[in-house]
């Protein structure tokens, strides 16, 4: 056999699949890691970390019984959006500076203020939440850390610091760079960064996510991993653009949807770089693609807190069968839950309502209802938002949206699946393996750079389907009118929500 070693790094673990040259998965092993919050909006973890994981896993997918020769190739699909300084030595000046930190917000209004308002960073990266931008953070360790930003080189995400780690080779692939301000049309870094302040000779080379990179493997690494000197390494990319490689949804027009703790719709487009409800264009792992992603911060967790809140009896009795239980009581409770409304914006939102202040909301109860109400409501509000996400890619991108593909862990569920397609009206399918859909497209993002793909259209038909979800269209008159109603509430409620949740929001900010 013939194998990729895929790394999917995540918020909290590095998950390594073998994959086969057929698409089959060998074998996993998860390597979890730690979080740091030394202040409030602040959120950190050790790239070292990462790197002891990932030699933690390689270790134990060879420990049962590959032979590192068979292994052709290494590639990751990391979280989006870290910031890792490092000196010309290869030193880490500090911690990772992870997507979800949100410390540089007195950096993001200087900043927008000096080039007149939002206009900037819509440019940049799409989102209006300001503190979380790469650019701000960028600046923060300029302005606050002067003795680490004039000390690195390099800035490298963490897709970039563990290619470092196996190759000696300090790069930056393109869709890791969208996260920072990529020219989507030149494939180069935006000039408008110097602008900022930043210096560009920080910012890396660019590869592709298909290229190899230097001369594979170093005899380092390979003493730490396991693993061969040589073993190509390829650019790799970040989890979002994996995703859709993974999901078989690579070619022009495409679309697919994630369910974790977070969500996302994500559409691929050849010409579309516009930033329009929340909806970000960024760079596909196909260089010759763009691809754009609508994220919704609060959706697999909503759910948690719902089991947490609710049914802790029931989770100490079912332990790890507890969803399976809740899917029997979703049957219980009629479509549309007897009218009532739960919004999903429980950390605030990016995609398609995109606020800070926005938080999670039941709407319309009265004392009829029950915890199984609530229950199925919440398991609806995330469908509703998907719904609206859907409709702004028809109406602001042309997404035809006729059908897609849902991954991750939630798309196991079987009563959620059936509850997303009724509110949607749209048949869509669910691929093998969903929770393992990006360590896939990152393995067939190293096939396609060994050649022994022919292009990243072949992803399609190289993903399995597993099960196909068509609506029932006799819910289709509950689920239109409470959509409807879903979506006026963010516009009649949106002060209110900023009256309550902005002043405490900015202490937080500002520690």
């Amino acid at each position: 056999m013939k194998y990729i070693l895929a790394h999917d790094i995540g918020t909290s673990s590095d998950k390594a699949v073998l994959v086969g040259f057929d698409g089959k998965i060998k074998a996993t092993a998860a390597e979890p890691y730690p979080t740091y919050y030394p202040y409030p909006a602040w959120v950190e973890q050790n790239p070292e970390d990462y790197w002891n994981a990932v030699v933690r896993s390689t270790r134990r997918i060879l420990a049962g019984g590959i032979d590192p020769a068979d292994i052709k190739g290494v590639v990751f699909s990391t979280q989006a959006q870290g910031i890792i300084p490092l000196d010309k030595t290869g030193k880490t000046l500090y911690n990772n500076i992870t997507w979800v930190d949100g410390r540089a917000e007195k950096q993001a209004q200087a900043i927008m203020r000096k080039f007149g308002g939002k206009r900037l960073f819509t440019l940049l990266s799409g989102t209006p939440i300001m503190g979380k931008d790469c650019i701000a953070k960028l600046i923060w360790l300029k302005e606050e850390r002067p003795d680490i930003y004039n000390h690195t080189e390099y800035f490298l995400d963490v897709n970039g610091y563990l290619k470092y780690k196996c190759t000696g080779e300090k790069v930056f692939e393109l869709s890791g760079a969208s996260s920072y301000g990529l020219d989507l049309k030149k494939k180069q870094w935006l000039s408008v960064l110097s602008l900022t302040g930043l210096d560009m000779k920080k910012l890396p080379p660019l590869v592709k996510s298909t290229d190899a990179v230097g001369s594979g493997i170093t005899k380092k690494a390979a003493e730490e991993t396991g693993l061969l000197v040589g073993t190509p390494v390829f650019g790799g990319c970040d989890d979002v653009q994996s995703a859709a490689v993974g999901a078989g949804m690579s070619s022009d027009g495409d679309v697919h949807i994630y369910l974790g703790t977070s969500a996302w719709v994500a559409g691929i487009s050849k010409d579309s770089t516009k930033f329009i409800h929340g909806a970000a264009a960024i760079q596909s792992a196909d260089p010759k693609m763009n691809l754009i992603a609508g994220i919704t911060e609060a959706a697999g967790s909503n759910i948690q807190w719902i089991c947490d809140q609710f049914f802790r009896r029931e989770k100490e009795e079912y332990g790890e069968g507890i969803y399976a239980y809740m899917d029997e009581v979703i049957k219980t409770i009629p479509p549309g839950s007897d009218y009532l409304i739960a919004t999903p914006w429980a950390m605030g939102e990016r995609c398609p309502v995109s606020s800070t202040t926005t938080r999670a909301t039941l709407f319309n109860m009265n004392p009829n209802h029950t915890r199984e109400h609530i229950m199925r409501a919440v398991y609806e509000g995330i469908a509703y938002n998907l719904r609206w996400i859907l409709e702004n890619f028809k109406k602001d991108y042309g997404f035809q949206c006729k059908t897609f593909r849902i991954i991750g862990g939630g798309a196991l569920d079987v009563e959620w699946m059936q509850i997303i397609a009724d509110v949607t009206g749209i048949e869509f399918e669910v691929v093998e393996n969903p929770r393992n859909a990006g360590a896939l497209g990152s393995a067939i993002v190293a096939l396609i750079g060994l050649k022994e793909l022919s292009g990243f259209e072949a992803a399609r038909d190289f993903v399995k389907v597993a099960a196909v979800y068509r609506p029932n269209h006799k819910n289709a008159f509950v689920y239109n009118e409470l959509f409807s109603i879903y979506k006026r509430l963010y516009d009649d409620l949106k002060k209110s929500y900023k009256i309550a949740n902005s002043r405490r929001f900015e202490g937080e900010i500002l520690g």
